[in-house]
């Protein structure tokens, strides 16, 4: 690797050398390579997902959130009502969204702990038959909890209405099938579980939906319509396209493949996790959540209640020896959060642990105690 820190976070990551270097090249937008780079780039994306042939993969410069607006505003019709499953700051952020799209919405608000689940949706839209679409969190990092997708699915699939994901932070990592997973629309980016870099994000749409979708979006540059017509007419992107991360996903998506795809690339995430959760647990920290919703993307962890801890000193200690990771975002406790994707295999966590048992002593904190 580099001298780089190690990104423990749910994005941006720690990237291969291999990934790096394929950004020292420049490309040409227009030109007839990096046409064929982003051909390749949908194509294998609808192929992990088992969807080529009743899905389009849509590119869209930008963070995960651009993509995340984009398909709503393309998926959901000015007319249309929108459920958001929340239970965390990504299902809020959907909310934002839809607020300033004018998009009417509702919402079925878990709090930080809980996941929504089949029988309550149920009722939700029995009771309210101008939901048009549900949208749902695959994995809330602001948590670190895997929604379970597959039951949500399916109620929404009997209930007659539209599925979006957000499987920013999964999709690559946890198994999807679009041919048992009905969904209209799955959102993702290029740094996250594939461990590409930050520059664009993708949904995966139904082509019966995107056939539909003129004019429903409220921006044209988040028109994911317009992008999808411009882009089977001419295999360009409609605007400048982040051309070195597009180059770098391709690489990363290679090593996605050599290492056993979704199932070799969850099987390395999963240990991870394990093997974090086991060490921090033997030093007395807490997880959030119990270990049936704990998924392998990202681990929330009850900071401390000694007077002597405090998480910036705590992440700043950490920084110096090499490893960054992120603050909570609970609303009722302190907390912190440990990613487990991207580059990292045992000996990195190893040292991890190691290093967060020298900074404890270090800050004074011998015996670990959190809240109850």
């Amino acid at each position: 690797m580099t001298t780089d820190p190690y990104l423990l976070t749910p994005g941006p990551i720690t990237t291969s050398m291999s990934v790096k270097k394929a950004m020292l090249h420049d490309w040409g937008s227009w030109d007839e390579d990096f046409k064929s780079i982003t051909l390749s780039v949908r194509q294998r994306l609808l192929s992990i997902a088992n969807a080529e042939n009743s899905h389009t993969c849509i590119p869209i410069q930008g963070s995960g959130t651009f993509a995340v607006e984009a398909t709503i505003a393309t998926v959901v019709p000015p007319s249309g009502k929108i459920l958001i499953l929340m239970n965390g700051a990504y299902g809020q952020r959907m909310a934002k969204i839809c607020q300033y799209m004018g998009r009417s919405h509702a919402s079925l608000d878990k709090g930080d702990y809980a996941p929504p689940r089949a029988e309550e949706l149920t009722s939700l839209l029995q009771a309210d038959p101008e939901i048009t679409h549900v949208a749902v969190v695959h994995c809330e990092t602001s948590s670190g909890i895997l929604n379970p997708v597959e039951e949500i699915a399916e109620a929404v699939a009997q209930a007659g209405r539209g599925l979006i994901i957000d499987s920013m932070s999964a999709f690559g990592a946890l198994p999807v099938d679009a041919q048992q997973l009905p969904f209209d629309a799955l959102i993702s980016s290029a740094n996250k579980c594939f461990e590409g870099v930050p520059g664009f994000g993708y949904a995966l749409i139904r082509k019966s939906v995107i056939e539909q979708s003129s004019g429903n979006a409220h921006s044209l540059s988040l028109d994911l319509y317009d992008q999808w017509q411009y882009m089977e007419k001419t295999g360009q992107w409609r605007y400048t396209p982040p051309t070195h991360t597009v180059v770098a996903f391709l690489n990363a998506l290679d090593e996605h493949q050599a290492e056993g795809g979704v199932e070799g690339r969850l099987a390395r995430y999963s240990r991870n996790r394990d093997r974090l959760v086991s060490g921090m647990r033997d030093m007395g920290f807490r997880t959030l959540l119990e270990d049936q919703w704990l998924s392998p993307i990202i681990v929330t962890f009850f900071s401390p209640t000694h007077p002597s801890f405090s998480f910036n000193h705590f992440y700043a200690l950490l920084k110096q020896r090499g490893f960054i990771i992120y603050p909570g975002k609970l609303t009722e406790a302190e907390s912190f959060r440990v990613g487990c994707i991207g580059r990292l295999f045992d000996e990195q966590i190893d040292e991890l642990l190691h290093v967060i048992a020298n900074v404890m002593q270090e800050m004074g904190i011998e015996q670990i105690s959190v809240p109850a």
